[in-house]
């Protein structure tokens, strides 16, 4: 009998988790993958897996600000070279950030490009207090209200940026939607998903999407972490006339969020009588950095030697620094080659018989 009642409570618990709270407690599930595959230009469906279980969307969030900021833009209410103010609040954003410092003024397609490659909490804020009246608390309630007007049903915004709240929550259903639309509905401003870099305040600030150099015909969208949300990724290809959307989320890593996005998208094209392309070799991402390399020119009988700048490919190893863009060009000294001591005491006898020769030449033209 104790045993009975024991299980009953369990099932009442069990019941109350799952039901009787409010939805944010469902999305919880960090290493349970939800997927969704979408052909772009038709919006079937092509491959699926739990797309309706809420989630966490991390910065995926900054899809639907950047949809918003798109929208501003698009009827007038703002323009890529409006400042926007940083105000205490947005400067305090926890990383991934610009590094803005409150008062500072940034134009908005720097911020529109700061939330597209480095996915930039501090600008994300910054946009949002822009668009919400100064206030990013209103600004999560148009996103919401923007978001039910699209048809995503299943999800709810409390901030620009996409930092942890519980009461934050999404679908792989409803960020595929969201991404067809930001396609759709703004095709001059979805370019910007495959900057690959940009410089700001004499920085240069890579893309975070590693599908844009990993995968053939990746042309954007946006990755998204935080613990509880797991790894995230949302990412558009194209090959040939078919052009797909993907969502990944809750992934337990980069590279399994990775190589879930490629297996999925290569088996969507495949159903779309895409022929495959075969994968590139799975080596580290690599920066290029300059080198002066020198080169050993031989001009009658005397060496000199000439700098050349070429390229070379690095991986990277500790904290990535971000480069500072300089236009000044650095000199190298470069040693010169050892001489024998014969040699240097010939290269004196020349050197004295050639004073000698111009000593007489002077006395006999004064």
């Amino acid at each position: 009998m104790r045993r009975s009642l024991v299980n009953g409570l369990l099932s009442a618990l069990a019941f109350a988790l799952t039901f009787c709270l409010p939805n944010f407690a469902r999305a919880q599930y960090a290493g349970h993958v939800s997927s969704f595959i979408i052909d772009a230009k038709t919006g079937s469906v092509l491959l699926e897996s739990d797309p309706n279980l809420q989630r966490y969307p991390a910065s995926l969030t900054k899809l639907m600000t950047l949809y918003l900021t798109f929208k501003a833009l698009d009827a007038g209410h703002i323009s890529f070279n409006t400042l926007v103010p940083v105000s205490i609040h947005a400067a305090s954003m926890e990383p991934s950030k610009l590094g803005l410092r409150p008062g500072m003024r940034l134009t908005v397609r720097e911020a529109v490009l700061g939330l597209v490659t480095k996915s930039a909490n501090d600008a994300a804020a910054a946009l949002g207090e822009l668009l919400g009246r100064g206030d990013e608390v209103y600004f999560a309630n148009i996103m919401t209200r923007e978001a039910r007007a699209l048809g995503m049903r299943d999800t709810t915004f409390q901030n620009a940026s996409g930092l942890p709240d519980p009461e934050q929550v999404t679908t792989a259903h409803d960020i595929a939607l969201l991404s067809a639309r930001l396609m759709h509905d703004f095709p001059d401003y979805y370019p910007l998903f495959s900057t690959k870099s940009f410089v700001f305040h004499g920085r240069v600030i890579p893309n975070h999407n590693p599908m844009l150099k990993g995968y053939v015909g990746a042309d954007g969208l946006k990755t998204g972490y935080t613990a509880l949300a797991g790894h995230n990724l949302a990412a558009s290809a194209r090959r040939g006339a078919v052009q797909l959307i993907g969502v990944v989320l809750g992934a337990r890593s980069n590279l399994q969020r990775n190589r879930i996005m490629t297996s999925l998208l290569d088996k969507g094209f495949e159903m779309e009588g895409v022929a495959p392309i075969p994968a590139a070799s799975e080596a580290p991402i690599v920066m290029a950095r300059a080198a002066t390399r020198h080169r050993r020119v031989r001009r009658n009988r005397a060496s000199t030697y000439r700098s050349t700048t070429v390229e070379v490919a690095e991986a990277p190893s500790g904290p990535r620094r971000y480069r500072l863009v300089t236009h000044r060009a650095t000199k190298r000294r470069v040693a010169r080659k050892p001489v024998s001591v014969r040699a240097a005491s010939a290269v004196r006898h020349h050197a004295a018989k050639i004073s000698k020769t111009k000593s007489h030449h002077s006395r006999h033209q004064g």
